[in-house]
């Protein structure tokens, strides 16, 4: 490296440095309030777990659980937090894909803990290289991890979505690296699980609190939990800018029971139309990432092209690491092998151009998959097919023109579909969304029946929509952006070091009472009054 990019390098670190202190002393700063202001605790406690948020700096999730367990205790709730203290090994977040023999930086980790929780009251845990026998997951193949049990705990079950998600890829490859870090997570949840093991029957708690639930260190103690009958709640982050989601299902589905009788009165279908029109040209954000820098209109070529066919039909992709796949599949055993039954619809039907769209965030700088649609369509040979046409997530498409051209829309369980719907179009789904339980697209329950409507759309002159199907996407949207997604942005604001980090905004510790909040009075009767986490009347 030369010598200006080194001088470079440690001013940028010296500069980040300085900013997470000044963040640091924030919230140090409120946790000594709130420790000084809390009564007495005398309630069964709250144990919140959430060492998949972050390392070092506050994510969005890490400062909602922060937030959520401060204002319990104001209120007199024991709140427990469960930290990590060179525990895993490793841990998700510091994993290095490209160089797994590196430790995770535990140090700045434990500072932040400290940080976050250093006025409150928490049981730290360790690990125990001893904890599983030696020897006991050498000899397994990738299959066989996946599949491991021990001790009644489904080890290997509930570190797999960490291994997909980390690796980038759904299907793993089946070698020694890879083995090598599914062994060491599947040792680190073991160790993880016997010490939530002690801390709940020693504590008893009411209700556990966990990031996501998915990764596996929150998988394991929501596992562990349940198995001793107690209350979990998940938490991801929710559709409006620093707004969160929590459920007592799975975060990472969003699955939302809205009420029969909710119907949109004008001033609600004004909000949401004045939303959408920002929407529809890309100006919206999710957990703090923009994910269209910009928006280009279908290119004269494309259309040029799409006038030579009969129909056109696009194809909306995810990207198949995200955490919300394992829900998904409850048709194709993954998004892949559903891609693949379109390529011979496709050939069997050479009057229709299918267009196939790779997700925007598949090539995220830092987050970009190693097993993506690009790949695959390159493999399939997809630009030899004369009715397939491929648009790459470097290329920024506006959807919306796609969905107003097409006939009907393919998704696999993308937000588009929803979308879609709104826009008057048919959507064919091949995967479970969180909004297809909600009547808004159709969603086949098998193969055979997917093949089948696949089949009869492409045939039929006309495609019939259901009319409920867009006012069901209204009223879905429309609570999922305004009842269901809590918003904290009273109290935090972009941290100024990275895109996704958050601070806390100069308030008062009063506001982090429940009676002057409506988000955390929302989350106090979830956690300890059964709760749904919905507000009851939309937010001003």
């Amino acid at each position: 490296m030369k010598i200006p990019q080194l001088v470079e390098r440690v001013r940028r670190r010296a500069k980040l440095e300085v900013a997470h202190r000044a963040n640091d002393r924030r919230f140090v700063a409120l946790s000594s309030r709130v420790a000084e202001a809390a009564p007495e605790r005398t309630t069964a406690p709250v144990i919140f777990f959430d060492a998949s948020t972050r390392l070092s700096g506050t994510s969005l999730n890490a400062a909602f659980a922060a937030l959520s367990a401060w204002s319990l205790e104001l209120n007199g709730v024991r709140v427990i937090h469960f930290v990590c203290q060179q525990g895993l090994s490793p841990c998700v977040f510091g994993t290095k894909r490209n160089a797994m023999h590196h430790h995770p930086p535990c140090r700045a980790c434990m500072r932040q803990s400290e940080a976050l929780f250093g006025h409150s009251e928490v049981v730290p845990f360790g690990f125990d290289a001893e904890a599983l026998p030696q020897g006991l997951l050498a000899p397994l193949g990738l299959d066989q991890l996946s599949r491991f049990t021990y001790a009644d705990l489904p080890l290997g079950k509930l570190a797999l979505p960490s291994m997909r998600w980390i690796l980038r890829r759904h299907h793993l490859n089946d070698d020694e690296l890879t083995r090598s870090l599914f062994r060491k997570y599947i040792r680190s949840a073991y160790s993880l699980a016997l010490q939530f093991e002690a801390l709940v029957q020693e504590a008893q708690p009411q209700t556990v609190v966990v990031f996501n639930g998915m990764q596996y260190p929150e998988a394991v103690a929501r596992w562990v939990a349940r198995k001793h009958g107690i209350r979990v709640i998940s938490h991801e982050v929710g559709m409006r800018p620093f707004s969160a989601y929590f459920t007592e299902g799975d975060a990472t589905a969003y699955d939302l029971d809205i009420p029969t009788d909710f119907q949109l009165n004008e001033t609600q279908n004004q909000r949401l139309d004045d939303y959408l029109s920002k929407r529809f040209k890309g100006d919206f954000h999710m957990a703090g990432v923009k994910f269209w820098p910009e928006m280009s209109g279908l290119r004269p070529e494309f259309l040029q092209k799409a006038a030579g066919f009969k129909q056109m039909v696009p194809v909306f992709t995810n990207v198949i690491f995200d955490t919300s796949q394992p829900h998904a599949n409850v048709v194709f055993e993954d998004m892949f092998t559903w891609l693949d039954s379109l390529l011979n619809t496709a050939k069997a039907h050479p009057e229709t151009l299918f267009v196939i769209r790779a997700h925007p965030d598949e090539a995220r700088i830092g987050k970009a998959s190693e097993e993506s649609v690009a790949e695959w369509a390159e493999v399939r040979g997809v630009s030899n097919i004369p009715n397939l046409h491929f648009i790459p997530p470097q290329e920024y498409v506006n959807s919306y023109d796609l969905i107003r051209m097409a006939k009907f829309v393919l998704i696999y369980n993308s937000t588009i579909g929803l979308e879609a719907s709104i826009l008057s179009a048919a959507v064919l789904s091949a995967g479970k969304a969180r909004f297809t339980a909600s009547d808004v697209v159709w969603l086949p329950e098998t193969k055979a029946d997917y093949q089948a409507k696949l089949d009869f759309l492409l045939d039929t002159d006309t495609v019939e929509v259901p009319a409920h199907f867009k006012h069901n996407a209204r009223r879905f949207l429309y609570w999922q952006l305004y009842r269901s997604s809590l918003s904290f942005e009273d109290f935090l604001k972009p941290d100024g070091v990275w895109v996704g980090y958050v601070t806390l905004k100069d308030f008062p510790w009063q506001a982090l009472l429940p009676e002057n909040s409506v988000t955390l009075q929302t989350i106090h009767d979830g956690i300890l009054h059964d709760g749904d986490f919905m507000l009851k009347e939309d937010p001003q």
